[in-house]
């Protein structure tokens, strides 16, 4: 139950660059880091050129990624495959950028998260409890 935010900065992206995203990193979240796709929300940003600054200096193209994911879930290989794949449909999105292009997984407790009011770990008590009945 990944969500997932991307930030791009520069030019305006087309609609058809904006669902290409939401689909790719779809795609990713699932097939590297076996999230369920159903479940997987991408929301996407767009900020002006130069809304960015690298090193103190403006930037007319930048973008990142950030997704929270339950902690534990994934290995340290799922992770680094999931960042540099990330980083490739960025690139290819806006093309090269001064700016460093950041993708963020933000592993967060079980317990401190959760989608439709119940956490992951609620969900998962409740889902080993119905197995057990």
């Amino acid at each position: 139950m990944p969500l997932i935010h991307i930030m791009l900065a520069g030019p305006s992206v087309p609609p058809v660059t904006i669902e290409r995203l939401q689909q790719e990193t779809t795609r990713l979240m699932q097939t590297i880091l076996r999230k369920e796709a159903a479940l997987t929300v991408v929301c996407i940003s767009q900020l002006p050129a130069g809304a960015c600054a690298a090193n103190g200096l403006s930037v007319s193209a930048a973008a990142s990624l950030q997704a929270m994911i339950t902690a534990g879930t994934n290995s340290t290989v799922e992770k680094a495959a999931f960042v540099a794949a990330a980083k490739a449909m960025l690139t290819g999105a806006i093309g090269p950028s001064d700016a460093p292009m950041y993708v963020m997984l933000h592993e967060l407790p079980a317990d401190s998260w959760g989608y439709d009011g119940e956490t992951q770990a609620a969900r998962k008590a409740n889902i080993l409890i119905g197995d057990v009945l």
